[in-house]
């Protein structure tokens, strides 16, 4: 290998992005429920996040958790998104089910 070449691939570890910034926010899959808020490419408007729910169950739970803040929102790539802040509120309800953390601050 030259001198100035990155790897890219190793074969015991396999995929290596050093890339910044390429370290995930959190293990898929670790079990965790995060219920974060955000405002970031939305035009100011408050969403709040919920990331680590199964994917199975993702499409019942957005559906549950918009209905129980009286919200509109969406699932968006295995993330439910509720409009306006309601983190209390989701982690009250989500902590009867899964092991919640509220993410960000």
């Amino acid at each position: 290998m030259r001198g100035d070449a990155t790897p890219v691939f190793a074969t015991g570890t396999g995929r290596i992005d050093s890339s910044p910034g390429s370290v995930p926010s959190a293990v898929p899959g670790d079990g965790v429920v995060r219920v974060s808020r955000t405002t970031a490419g939305r035009k100011g408007k408050t969403v709040t996040l919920v990331r680590g729910i199964p994917a199975d169950e993702v499409a019942d739970v957005g559906r549950e958790l918009r209905r129980l803040v009286g919200s509109g929102g969406s699932v968006k790539d295995g993330v439910v998104e509720v409009q306006g802040d309601h983190r209390e509120r989701l982690v009250e309800h989500l902590r009867a089910r899964y092991r919640v953390k509220v993410a960000g601050g």
